[in-house]
This record gives structure tokens, sequence and C-alpha cells, in this order.
């Protein structure tokens, strides 16, 4: 088994995410707790394969040889999974509440690469 971490993306900007703000509240709301629930019951489902849960991500700093920097991206959140392959992993994500209830884009999915020249654990 490989581990593959996943990335969720959702662009503030972007046309389903602005519908999604636009709703009245009480609506939204009730959508909000559907999703909360549907990936509470994903990560149920999934839990032999999640090697670290992850979690939501925060605002970003950038470092660099130009020093400390805010920017800003698309990555909301992330988990690691465990599969056989890259394409197993992949579907995992087939429908995730991330873009099929809330208003995020998509999960990016990468293989974790072991560290050339370290002692494999």
């Amino acid at each position: 088994m490989k581990n593959f971490l996943a990335i969720y993306l959702g662009a503030p900007g972007s046309p389903k995410f602005a519908e999604f703000m636009a709703m009245e509240e009480g609506k939204r709301k009730k959508i909000e707790a559907q999703g909360i629930k549907a990936w509470g019951d994903w990560m149920k489902t999934h839990g032999a394969v999640i090697v670290d849960s992850g979690g939501p991500l925060g605002k970003t700093k950038k470092a660099s040889e130009q020093g400390v920097s805010d920017v800003k991206n698309n990555l909301t959140g992330f988990v690691v999974v465990q599969a056989e392959s890259q394409e197993a992993a992949a579907k995992l994500f087939l429908k995730h509440p991330h873009f099929s209830i809330f208003p995020g884009d998509s999960v990016e999915i990468m293989e974790v690469l072991p560290i050339p020249g370290q002692p494999q654990s």
C-alpha cells in the first residue's frame, strides 16, 4: 500500500462559491449541516485507509529567498489515504461532499514518495 496526499481545492471567487454564499442563510445552514454529516460519513466509510485525517487549511505564508510574505491559493484542506494505486486513491473521492455538497472545486491526489537516500520504515 502507498500513501497519497489528497488536497481539497476551492476558489473563494468562483461562481459556485458565490452562489453558495448568496443563498438564504437558513437554506445555506441546512446544506452545511448535510455536508458536515456527509463528510463525517465519508471519513467513517474510509477510516481503514485514512493515514492522517488532515483538516481545513488557514491563511498562507510563503517563505522564500526574499523573506516571508502573505499569499493566497486555492488549497482548503487535506487528508492522507492509503491505496494500491493513484487511480484507486482518486476513486475514493468520487462524489466527495467537498464538491458534491459544498462549493469546493476538486480534490487533487498525489503519491507521497520516499525521501531519496533515507531508510524506509
